[in-house]
């Protein structure tokens, strides 16, 4: 696909700044191209240029104005609206509505616009409706009349979807490339651990030993699948709508395919009604983007856990975690509650942008300028949250020791008494009642498993012979679990070889 190397390097504000940055008064060369009405527009207390104004009498109310302004918003997609700008002119030269020359001036000044807006030296003002007005502006403000040509054959309708199709399709790369180094920091810890023991867990209660390298795979894995889902997204999102018009094409002879092509799409669209109206790839960007929120948040509350004195498995680093105000003693994973906290922000977007969408009919209706916002906010927060936890991740340091010795507490190794007694002809539902029996008699005696005499084995059950002891050891409860997907290490590094191409492909594909 083509990709905006400005904005694919985060350079462009935030939301936030461009509310603060826009120009309050627009600044004008005295020797500039003027409107057909001999002044810039806007220029000299004159009119602001609108896009839609000729059949009105008057300007619109300052409450309509302040509801209806987006630019402080959607300026993020200027540096795509000046791409598609540029292969609709191209467009417009094929169809003979532009000669050589114009073709010429218009891409000359596209660029020329293109570079001013990267470098901060042209931005919206408090006039410009949104960021396609003040696109044309800039262009009016270069080519004059000649400028005003460009809008021939195309609407803001078919503008905004194409636009924010290129925004998502180039930062969801981003987001794939800093969910690939997330894995790639799990990957590198499980690889240092393989064969440490530690306490797996089912409803928060000790409940068979694992490879601690195995419990961080299992996160890779959830993350492996938020890559793969932004993937198969890709796919359904590489539509142009560039040619649908306001909603029912054009009859001008325009070449919708041949400016997909060019734009790095796929296909352009089948139809116009649906090219102008359709937000689900809006809608499921924010679902995966919710949905990788969801695995951020089950890791940080792991490690929220795994760095209380209660547990103790792991400490941070100095530099990813933050202290207290009042208590000197406290080191807080502030990194991982607010990876937790983030995945509400990210759940929010989705709902905010599917209840948008529910009611409306087609084509284009107002409301679709709400789409914006929350994919925005989700880009935003999934890339300041995944590179703060890659780091938190990469330099944790794991008390190995902790966990070997918390691997067979709460009687972690009854499973394994119960499948020696299988493997050795017992019905596994006789099994799991002995094996119950052993627990309650532990509990009972305050003791553990491997502190219960052959006698008193007897006692408990006669299908408790002395030789279940032999099973009663962390490390080999580890080694026997040696069928694919388990918990052995020799497992384990198989998932970490098999892993290793996935991460390859996810990496070039976030490259691209």
């Amino acid at each position: 696909m083509t990709s905006v190397g400005p904005v694919a390097t985060g350079e462009y504000p935030s939301v936030d700044e461009e509310r603060v940055t826009m120009d309050p008064e627009r600044a004008h060369d005295d020797a500039g191209p003027t409107n057909d009405a001999g002044s810039v527009p806007g220029a000299d207390g004159s009119a602001p240029l609108r896009l839609w104004g000729g059949r009105f009498a008057g300007g619109p109310a300052e409450a309509l104005a302040r509801l209806s302004v987006s630019v402080q918003f959607d300026w993020r997609l200027a540096p795509y609206d000046l791409l598609a700008s540029r292969s609709h002119a191209r467009v417009l030269h094929r169809a003979g509505l532009l000669d050589a020359g114009e073709l010429a001036a218009m891409l000359k000044a596209l660029d020329d616009l293109s570079d001013a807006v990267t470098q901060g030296r042209f931005r919206p003002t408090v006039e410009d409706e949104d960021v396609h007005t003040a696109l044309e502006r800039g262009l009016l403000e270069n080519l004059g009349a000649l400028g005003g040509k460009l809008r021939a054959g195309r609407s803001r309708n078919d503008q905004v979807a194409t636009d924010l199709r290129l925004y998502l399709r180039d930062h969801a790369r981003q987001v794939a490339g800093r969910l690939t180094e997330l894995s790639s920091a799990l990957v590198t810890l499980a690889e240092q651990h393989v064969d440490t023991p530690a306490p797996g867990m089912t409803h928060l209660q000790h409940a068979q030993p694992i490879s601690f390298g195995h419990q961080l795979l299992a996160h890779v894995q959830a993350f492996v699948r938020d890559v793969d889902r932004l993937r198969d997204w890709d796919r359904r999102a590489s539509v142009s709508a560039l040619g649908a018009g306001a909603l029912a094409g054009s009859s001008l002879p325009l070449d919708p395919a041949g400016v997909a092509a060019e734009l790095g799409f796929d296909r352009a669209f089948a139809n116009s009604l649906d090219a102008v109206s359709d937000r689900d790839f809006a809608a499921e960007f924010l679902f995966a983007a919710a949905l990788t929120g969801v695995h951020l948040s089950r890791l940080g509350e792991e490690i929220v856990l795994w760095t209380t004195r209660e547990f103790g498995w792991v400490e941070l680093d100095d530099a990813f975690a933050t202290g207290s105000s009042i208590m000197p003693q406290k080191k807080n994973p502030d990194i991982a509650e607010l990876a937790r906290g983030k995945s509400g922000r990210l759940i929010g977007a989705l709902t905010a942008l599917l209840t948008t969408l529910k009611g409306l009919p087609l084509a284009y209706d107002r409301d679709l300028q709400e789409d914006k916002e929350p994919v925005f906010d989700a880009v935003d927060t999934l890339l300041v949250v995944l590179p703060a936890m890659t780091g938190m991740v990469a330099t944790m340091r794991v008390r190995r020791e902790r966990l070997e010795r918390a691997a067979p507490d709460g009687f972690a190794l009854a499973t394994d008494v119960a499948e020696y007694l299988v493997r050795n002809g017992v019905v596994f539902r006789e099994a799991h009642e002995a094996v119950g029996q052993l627990v309650a008699w532990c509990v009972a005696h305050d003791a553990e498993l491997d502190d219960v005499s052959a006698e008193d084995l007897a006692v408990i059950n006669p299908l408790l012979t002395a030789d279940v002891r032999s099973v009663l050891s962390v490390r080999g409860a580890l080694e026997a679990r040696s069928a694919p997907g388990g918990t052995a290490p020799d497992r384990v590094r198989d998932q970490i070889r098999d892993l290793a191409p996935v991460l390859d492909r996810d990496r070039a594909w976030a490259g691209n």
